[in-house]
């Protein structure tokens, strides 16, 4: 059984993969949000708001960051025409945050340069291979921290479902 120099506890395959593959896509999310002058963080709102609506509260809380913070990166991206808040139709006393025309086609854009981005890797694989790992991804997509991913209450634009998908 290998075993980490350092700490002698065992090595895990799966963990190392996973690793390994969050170090590649983020490099990957990161160059292509820093090409449109976007942060991880913000890239990632935009990612969570392509097919929904949330409240502010769940967004912060989806993220880990604080109410501040949140403000701070709605606030940037509002001045760039990108998102806008709006008071939610089910409790009027909490606010929405959702993509503007302008921020639905760059959230586009970026999925489709992610997309070609990540292709050397995953055109490795043949569809059925595709299919088969995004079925063995799922269940482990499901957030460590206890957050829940804000639900899809509202849908203003949905990706449309691409054959690669």
């Amino acid at each position: 059984m290998a075993t980490d120099a350092p700490t002698g506890v065992p090595a895990d395959p799966l963990v190392d993969a996973l690793v390994r593959n969050a170090f590649q896509v983020m490099g990957v999310l990161t160059r292509v949000g820093a090409e449109h002058d976007l942060s991880l963080t913000q890239l990632r709102v935009f990612g969570l708001l392509r097919d929904r609506r949330p409240r502010m509260t769940e967004l912060a809380t989806f993220l880990g960051l604080d109410k501040s913070t949140m403000s701070g990166l709605i606030d940037r991206a509002e001045r760039r025409g990108l998102l806008a808040r709006g008071k939610s139709a089910e409790d009027r006393r909490a606010v929405d945050v959702f993509l503007t025309a302008a921020g639905l086609e760059l959230t586009e854009r970026l999925y489709a340069e992610v997309r070609a981005a990540l292709l050397p890797a995953t055109g490795r694989l043949d569809p059925e291979q595709r299919h088969r790992l995004a079925e063995l991804i799922e269940p482990v997509l499901n957030p460590v921290t206890g957050a829940e991913e804000p639900s899809p209450k509202r849908t203003l634009a949905r990706r449309p479902k691409l054959a690669a998908d």
